[in-house]
């Protein structure tokens, strides 16, 4: 558990402009305040996939003012579990660490209609996450 008590949890892709940063929106927004939720990119972009924030921001979500962050060792080691989407080995590994890898469709360069699957499919996995490690969030 993070300092504060909650769990906390990092998720990572390559640029951290899409897939990465559509789950820790759901997360945040699912699970409000009691989970803490990083988002980070083992190459990171310049900004935000449009289309991801488009997605987002059909089901009330707004990450138009996020911005793709380069992974650190820190943000790993701060955090309790860590889930990669495709980004292969670059995540650091640290024992005591729950690392999971969702095997998700790449939005980059994709319209917001391919997106709108990826999001929804990033949302069941949240939804699934927060049952397993705050259930008393599920609303």
């Amino acid at each position: 558990m993070a300092e504060s008590g909650k769990p906390s949890v990092l998720f990572v892709c390559v640029h951290n402009a899409g897939r990465s940063q559509m789950a820790a929106a759901w997360l945040t927004h699912l699970a409000s305040d009691r989970v803490e939720v990083r988002s980070a990119g083992s190459n990171p972009c310049d900004a935000v996939n449009p289309a991801a924030v488009e997605a987002m921001a059909e089901v009330g979500i707004d990450i138009s003012a996020e911005g793709p962050k380069v992974l650190t060792i820190d943000a790993v080691r701060q955090s309790d579990v860590c889930i990669t989407m495709g980004c292969g080995d670059a995540c650091p590994v640290f024992p005591g660490k729950r690392y999971l890898d969702w095997k998700l469709e790449d939005p980059a360069g994709q319209g917001v209609a391919a997106v709108r699957p990826i999001r929804d499919e990033i949302k069941t996995l949240v939804e699934n996450l927060i049952a397993e490690i705050a259930p008393e969030t599920m609303s």
